[in-house]
């Protein structure tokens, strides 16, 4: 069985799910590596197989095949355009920092010189593939709509003033562009992001954020019109139980990317 070598840029829940499932695999056999901050309290947190990295250098001597960044907007800046010019493939699961137009250029001109590539991974959410092909389409018109319990939005909604645990209404925490959103929340609304890259643009996806004590999940509401048709999808994902910003399902779609990016057979 050919090894597959997977460097991880950090290691929180998100990334700690991802490496689990991929140290379980009988599928294929992965080689792993964490690139963390020097000195990170993460690397007492490892598994003991999984190769640790503190530098570019050390992640370059790893020789891996994939990169796949689970670290937030602060790796993205950080790392990713080090690594491009490596010329790796990257996935990056912290779409949200591409809302910055400057850093989206470097990284593409960066992976266009150096033979790199970054790969953007749906997480969150579904229907990107429909958005990508309505894209250009007259009259196209994105709304998304994020709606969470209170468990996710615990410190924005003690700095509004409401008590937690006694909210009994949704409250709109925020209304604009898929920029502002993603800028507002970094932790939060990489879906906004994804929708945009796909679709229109950071400008051309409307977004709401909705606080719902009645909420059973982290809620993804979709709607897409154009002179092709419509399109209406409702996510329901169980949080992540290290954190409940975070979907639990985004791990495992970081790993369907991952097998898709070594197979044969890619669904795009």
């Amino acid at each position: 069985m050919k090894e597959r070598r997977i460097l991880v840029i950090g290691y929180g829940a998100i990334a700690s799910d991802l490496v689990s499932e991929l140290l379980a695999s009988k599928e294929t056999n992965y080689a792993l590596g964490l690139l963390l901050r020097l000195g990170s309290s993460s690397r007492q947190k490892a598994p003991e197989n999984v190769a640790i990295c503190e530098s570019i250098d050390e992640a370059s001597a790893f020789r891996p095949d994939l990169v796949v960044e689970a670290a937030g907007h602060a790796a993205v800046r950080e790392s990713v355009p080090a690594l491009l010019q490596l010329g790796l493939p990257v996935l990056v699961s912290s779409i949200g920092a591409l809302h910055d137009d400057a850093l989206l250029t470097e990284l593409v001109d960066t992976a266009d010189a150096h033979g790199g590539h970054i790969i953007l991974a749906s997480g969150a959410l579904g229907g990107l593939d429909y958005v990508r092909a309505t894209r250009g389409a007259n009259g196209l018109d994105i709304v998304y709509q994020s709606r969470k319990p209170p468990a996710a939005w615990a410190g924005e909604l003690e700095a509004l003033g409401h008590e937690v645990e006694e909210l009994s209404e949704p409250v709109t925490l925020f209304e604009g562009t898929a920029r502002e959103a993603a800028a507002s929340y970094p932790q939060n609304l990489n879906v906004a992001a994804a929708l945009a890259l796909a679709g229109p643009g950071f400008e051309g996806v409307r977004v709401a954020v909705v606080c719902d004590p009645a909420a059973k999940g982290n809620s993804h509401v979709v709607t897409a019109k154009s002179e092709l048709g419509t399109m209406r999808i409702e996510i329901v994902n169980r949080p992540s139980p290290a954190n409940p910003k975070s979907s639990w399902v985004v791990a495992r779609s970081l790993l369907a990317a991952i097998r898709q990016h070594f197979s044969p057979l890619r669904m795009l």
